[in-house]
């Protein structure tokens, strides 16, 4: 889904309801798998901060967890579809080696899903990466009307990747946190230039060179389509569309909800509108004259692809699963690996699986949780921001190995 475009860090504090919601609203994920090849950081850059470097305590015994069959079995299955990826890539966290979970991926294929419990409990063991408080936000894949071909009703372009818009040539331009150059486009002078804005975009300027890859009918619910970073496209006749992120046009990201807490239009006080992600759109509908310059002060925009599949691709590229699939720091947890969760938040506490990145998800404990699709998803994303503890799952014998260097 998509890239959430603001970097939060790791809340620490419990702040103001209102504001906390804001923040998850310009988290909101955003499964972005970038397939695109990462420029390498030059030498001489300072080292990054690591879960390794950060520090690493032993958690509690997994058989404590009192985990049960019926909420361990969707981890198993999640995990299972990670162990590719879990075998082939590096873990940025520093805390595995591709090699040290071959053990429990081996064992991971044919364990039933009646005994998932026993699984977690015989192949790992938990961590605390810097003490484990953690803040959890929330995501959903969004279900908005919408259809392949234009037609009377759907006037608001989706559009594929444009030709011109590329990642910059390393040298071109600064690194993003991630490593890789931004996207945008090379002026006819060959300068590397930002992408056209989203103000820009929506005045027209991709029109009319056969970019749209479907059409959606409402302009403010593909807005917050295009911040989650993927969903799904329902036609009248009741056939949908899966749609995913394929590129942004790299300028940054902008939260509509911080800007109308600054202005006071959203808060707690008289006449103001609820700080979520609803009381933002219900302010929207209520002022149209004031929603597009709204939407327009978030430069970012996001082109996306037809998918398949039974969900939205993550980072990890596996389809990720309502309330089983998180977001993570990969500097922080292998991508791949179980998280156990203990929050305020009752819905999100138990086992989970770090499937995928967003661009706001950054530092120790600082996670987004993906509810599916559907109001009721909707509904629990857009009221998540909890506080707890994080356990992360890693194969047995790490942490010895870790303490031994």
């Amino acid at each position: 889904m998509a890239q959430a475009r603001v970097p939060t860090g790791v809340v620490r504090l419990r702040a103001a309801a209102t504001f906390v919601l804001l923040v998850l609203l310009a988290a909101c994920a955003r499964v972005i798998p970038e397939n695109h090849a990462a420029s390498q950081v030059p030498p001489g850059a300072p080292p990054e901060v690591t879960a390794l470097t950060l520090g690493v305590a032993a958690g509690p015994d997994i058989a404590s967890l009192a985990l049960t069959a019926d909420a361990a079995a969707p981890a198993l299955a999640a995990f299972r579809t990670s162990c590719p990826r879990l075998l082939a890539r590096p873990d940025a966290s520093g805390l595995t080696r591709p090699g040290d979970w071959r053990e429990a991926c081996a064992a991971a294929i044919q364990w039933p899903a009646r005994d998932a419990a026993d699984f977690f409990t015989s192949q790992f063991e938990t961590l605390l990466v810097g003490g484990g408080a953690s803040f959890v936000t929330g995501y959903f894949e969004p279900q908005i009307a919408g259809v392949r071909t234009h037609q009377p009703g759907f006037d608001v372009p989706v559009y594929g990747v444009p030709p011109d818009l590329v990642h910059a040539r390393p040298g071109d331009a600064p690194l993003k946190p991630n490593g890789q150059t931004p996207f945008g486009r090379y002026d006819e002078s060959g300068h590397f230039i930002p992408y056209w804005d989203r103000a820009t975009i929506e005045a027209g300027k991709l029109a009319g060179q056969g970019l749209e890859i479907a059409w959606a009918a409402d302009p403010i619910e593909f807005y917050f389509l295009q911040v989650q970073g993927s969903g799904e496209l329902i036609a009248p006749d009741g056939s949908t569309m899966r749609i995913g992120y394929a590129a942004d046009n790299g300028q940054n990201y902008t939260s509509i909800g911080i800007v109308m807490r600054d202005e006071g239009l959203i808060g707690t006080g008289p006449g103001q509108y609820p700080g979520s992600m609803q009381g933002i759109i219900r302010y929207l509908r209520d002022h149209p004259e004031a929603a597009q310059p709204l939407m327009d002060q978030n430069r970012s925009w996001v082109f996306f692809r037809d998918i398949t599949g039974d969900g939205p691709i993550g980072a990890l590229g596996v389809a990720v699963k309502g309330h089983v699939s998180l977001a993570a720091d990969p500097l922080f947890v292998p991508l791949g690996a179980p998280v156990f969760l203990t929050l305020d938040h009752p819905d999100a506490n138990g086992l989970w699986v770090a499937q995928d990145t967003g661009g706001a998800i950054k530092g120790a404990n600082r996670f987004d949780s993906f509810w599916g699709s559907g109001q009721q998803a909707r509904t629990i994303a857009g009221g998540m921001a909890s506080h707890g503890t994080a356990l992360i799952l890693v194969p047995r014998g790490t942490l010895a190995r870790l303490t031994a260097r």
